[in-house]
């Protein structure tokens, strides 16, 4: 029998999420500020996480700021869901902390995320929501964030840590790292999507995609163009 043929990678943005479709190769030690949802469209997934376990199944969840690291698969499905839309609230309900099988989530497509990854979550804090929406548009300092919903910076501070489980800080930088693949796709080169987006430069663009999605801005340049180079 002839093998499989290697599929095609695609990286696409839609409200609310991001989908990656390909193989992969190791990646590196990295948290994300969004939900993970990895589907192996042959075989299973592993994921090791922080205590070096290593989680193997047909579909894992990865929760927001969970240390982990995705081995090699020939073809992966994989999904990252913001956590202030209503498809993380399904996420919360149904999946604790740390890396967790959900087979239930093999025959997740993008469309069933796109649906419920337009909608503001109903579980979070609605003046959390609308500052993390505040911050997906644009940046703006601290004081005027908090002004903006109604709260104090140290209340809006301690809503995010307790409800979305990471400091805002950190949802900024999520925030140009989706702005910086947003002008990759848009035809930016590396340089360009690091400026474009926030960051000081190519190399700091680098260092923050490389933690927080285990890739580099040269290897999602790559898979927006439709090129098969393997992740890393």
């Amino acid at each position: 029998m002839n093998a499989p043929e290697e599929p095609t990678p695609r990286f696409a943005i839609g409200e609310g999420y991001a989908v990656y479709r390909g193989p992969t190769g190791d990646s590196t030690v990295h948290r994300h500020a969004a939900f993970q949802i990895a589907v192996a469209v042959r075989g299973e997934i592993s994921v090791v996480d922080a205590s070096e376990t290593c989680h193997r199944a047909t579909a894992l969840v990865v929760p927001p700021m969970e240390r982990h690291r995705m081995l090699a698969a020939p073809d992966l499905l994989v999904f990252y869901v913001e956590p202030h839309c209503v498809f993380a609230d399904r996420l919360r309900e149904r999946y604790g902390n740390g890396v967790t099988a959900a087979p239930e989530m093999r025959d997740l497509r993008e469309e069933d995320i796109g649906r419920a990854g337009a909608h503001p979550s109903g579980d979070l804090d609605p003046r959390l929501v609308e500052a993390l929406d505040v911050l997906g548009e644009r940046g703006v300092p601290m004081p005027v964030l908090a002004a903006l919903v109604g709260l104090s910076p140290q209340r809006l501070r301690a809503l995010a840590r307790s409800q979305v489980g990471m400091p805002l800080t950190r949802w900024r930088v999520w925030v140009r790292l989706r702005r910086a693949a947003e002008a990759l796709q848009a035809g930016r080169s590396p340089a360009e999507a690091a400026l474009t987006a926030g960051f000081a430069d190519q190399a700091h663009l680098t260092r923050g995609m490389r933690e927080m999605m285990g890739l580099t801005p040269a290897t999602v340049l790559a898979l927006l163009r439709g090129h098969s180079r393997r992740a890393t």
